[in-house]
């Protein structure tokens, strides 16, 4: 039998969330019921290339959907999850989850009740190199993270930590899956009143360092991680979808040699297979491929991390 599509709703149709729209009204799973946004203008152009409904609210889309991808800016998350979540209705919202981990903890404390799924839309955990590269991640030593972007004309409400370094603190804490023991961090205003560069240096109790730098002030678009550990180097470049793994390969006489090179890497967009994994889990009642606690994690070491800058700034 042929399964019935997941009823879906877009809250937030700016710069990302009409790319979400555009990929839930082409998702032969889904059927994209209508769109929210508080510029109605707006909201009607993606709603008309859609082939949607406007609704006024997030409150008009209880008992019209089963799931909601919320992509508003990161202040009206808290407030715009909470009466859906309540409701029994499945979220995906946008990294970062919330403003606060109290918000956070509200929207998982209102998801549990309901039985609602709970997802947070960490994007790079959907990149196709990230899955090819992942059977050769087993015991990082060191990792070295470099997210640079050009200026933006959003999210500018949040520091780069949230907006950019979140990403990798998602797959660095999911690859590394052992407890933070150390954080230094620096960050520096350029541009915006927050911070639009910074660099932090965590060390994990089970001795790996990870070095992340992020920018949204950078000329060109860097988006890479590269993972060293014990006779591996494995490099993944999100923005080409690219992986090199080279590693020290036995001879049968004298020294070993370095070998390897690019894997294939099946290239996809990610944010699709984000969506239709939401779509699926809805459907299927399973969680997320990154559930609300996922998202609240990675949230509480980017808050440490600013919270360390914020230390240093007053002490200076």
């Amino acid at each position: 039998m042929t399964q019935p599509t997941v009823r879906v709703a877009v809250v937030g149709v700016g710069h990302l969330g009409r790319h979400h729209a555009r990929v839930l009204a082409a998702m032969p799973e889904a059927t994209l019921v209508g769109v929210v946004d508080a510029d109605v203008e707006r909201a009607a152009a993606i709603a008309e290339a859609s082939g949607c409904r406007v609704f006024p609210d997030v409150s008009a889309l209880i008992g019209e959907v089963d799931a909601v991808s919320i992509a508003s800016p990161t202040e009206a998350h808290a407030a715009l999850a909470l009466p859906l979540l309540a409701a029994g209705v499945g979220v995906l919202v946008e990294k970062p989850m919330t403003r606060s981990l109290e918000e956070a903890d509200a929207l998982l404390a209102a998801a549990r009740a309901s039985g609602a799924l709970l997802a947070v839309g960490h994007i790079e955990h959907f990149n196709p190199a990230v899955d090819a590269a992942r059977p050769h991640v087993h015991d990082p030593r060191f990792i070295e993270v470099h997210r640079l972007g050009t200026f933006p004309e959003r999210s500018l409400d949040i520091d780069v930590v949230f907006d950019l370094m979140i990403h990798d603190l998602g797959i660095v804490l999911d690859w590394v899956r052992s407890p933070v023991v150390q954080v230094e961090a620096v960050g520096v205003p350029v541009l915006t009143p927050r911070v639009d560069i910074a660099n932090a240096r965590l060390r994990f109790a089970n001795g790996c360092i990870a070095n992340l730098t992020a920018s949204r002030i950078s000329r060109e678009p860097t988006r890479k991680i590269r993972f060293f550990q014990p006779s591996t180097y494995v490099s993944i470049d999100y923005k080409a979808q690219e992986v090199e793994v080279w590693g020290l390969q036995p001879q049968a006489e004298g020294l070993p040699r370095i070998g390897g090179g690019k894997l294939d890497v099946l290239r996809d967009e990610p944010l699709r297979r984000e969506l239709a994994d939401f779509v699926a889990a809805v459907r299927d009642r399973r969680p997320a491929g990154v559930p609300g606690e996922r998202g609240r994690e990675a949230l509480a070491l980017a808050t440490q991390i600013v919270a360390y800058m914020e230390l240093q700034h007053d002490a200076n």
